[in-house]
């Protein structure tokens, strides 16, 4: 076989206006012109994106043509894009589809699930197989042997074969706290020598089955909790043996996000905010999104509420935003509530849960989002109760959709 180098990113979720703005928008399509950037100075043979190209499967015009005018200059260069679906750009139903569909179409990208045995070569160098993605880790488990046994990924020994996927592993050392593994690692296959995959934002490269599993990470913070992980993509050079040598290429466009971690416990409410208010302020800088994350346990009848939220927002002056997270505890629930819960009749436990739910949720969520998860955490108390487990099953895949 012949050498060859590719480039495997991942996770670029163009489109997403994170925290309702306009300018993290443009921030997400800046770092995908970064990339592109790179890769017109790296000239690769070709460019893997696995999964969550775009934040949802229909993105505003704007963000389809500035996706537009980047996958133009790569075609222009003779760089295929060959790509696979993410959780959040998969078509959300057989009507509705996906923007991945014309893109392929117009001969922009590589949609690989979509094309005859979901793969594509080249000649002397390498095979790809891409699968797509599906959403929930019951529905990998039913739909992905159903997908590789009418598309057969067939490796071929004589050449460097790469598997696209995206979807967490069920893998000790990889999976963050907050995601849910999707797949066991032996729904994938054999065979393989560069496993792409994508949707874990961090960056990993492991030994995996007969070759290497590599995610690149997110090419901008999706989450706060990201804040400290570079961002960036990865450059694999493959020798004329087979041997694949992957390159972390950090970008330099992604946002500055600040992480204000500290603990509260015992201060009172005004105290609780005249600190954060302090904080904000030493912490603040020129553009970067400050992220206040109060934690601890208030004082007996203390309330989260009696924090000042929009004082600690205001307190800075020069970044893009401030966002704070609050986590505090209240440190106890008064008798006459836990009485009057007990004493509730289903239908008025779940009028005082929403109101608690709203409340808990409004502070990290839009107004919307909070509603949408408040309602599912109320739909989940009566069949919780009753042991319904395929109806708790229904709500936590429609509030995933």
């Amino acid at each position: 076989m012949k050498a060859f180098s590719f480039v495997h990113a991942a996770d670029l979720h163009l489109g997403y206006s994170q925290y309702g703005l306009e300018a993290r928008r443009e921030d997400f399509d800046r770092a995908f012109s970064e990339l592109v950037d790179k890769t017109l100075e790296l000239k690769p043979k070709f460019m893997i994106i696995a999964g969550d190209l775009f934040h949802n499967a229909r993105p505003s015009n704007v963000t389809l043509e500035n996706a537009i005018k980047n996958f133009s200059r790569l075609r222009e260069a003779g760089i295929p894009v060959l790509v696979v679906d993410g959780s959040h750009d998969s078509a959300p139903n057989v009507v509705t589809s996906t923007i991945l569909n014309p893109l392929d179409s117009a001969g922009l990208i590589n949609f690989l699930p979509r094309h005859e045995g979901a793969c594509w070569r080249m000649p002397e160098c390498c095979y790809v197989y891409g699968v797509p993605n599906f959403r929930t880790r019951r529905k990998t488990e039913e739909m992905l042997p159903a997908f590789m046994d009418k598309n057969k990924p067939t490796p071929d020994p004589s050449l460097f074969n790469i598997f696209v996927f995206h979807m967490a592993l069920e893998l000790s050392d990889l999976n963050p706290p907050y995601m849910e593994a999707e797949a066991p690692p032996e729904l994938i296959p054999e065979g393989f020598n560069y496993y792409a995959a994508g949707h874990v934002h961090t960056s990993y490269v492991g030994k995996f089955k007969t070759g290497l599993l590599v995610y690149p990470g997110s090419t901008e913070t999706i989450n706060y909790d990201e804040a400290k992980n570079e961002k960036g993509f990865y450059y694999v050079e493959v020798n004329d043996k087979g041997e694949a040598s992957p390159q972390f290429i950090k970008l330099e466009s992604p946002r500055k996000f600040v992480v204000l971690e500290q603990d509260f416990t015992g201060f009172t409410a005004s105290k609780i905010t005249e600190l954060a208010v302090q904080l904000v302020k030493n912490a603040d800088q020129e553009g970067a999104v400050l992220v206040p994350v109060l934690r601890g346990t208030l004082p007996a009848e203390a309330s989260r509420a009696d924090v000042d939220i929009a004082q600690i927002r205001s307190a800075a002056e020069k970044a893009l935003l401030v966002h704070p997270v609050i986590l505090l505890r209240e440190s106890e629930v008064p008798e006459a509530v836990v009485r009057s819960i007990f004493e509730s009749e289903i239908e008025d436990l779940k009028t005082k849960s929403f109101e608690y739910f709203m409340q808990i949720f409004a502070e990290r969520y839009s107004p919307e989002q909070a509603e949408k998860i408040a309602r599912a955490a109320v739909n989940l108390i009566e069949p919780l109760t009753k042991k319904q487990d395929e109806r708790v099953r229904q709500i936590l895949e429609e509030l995933v959709q």
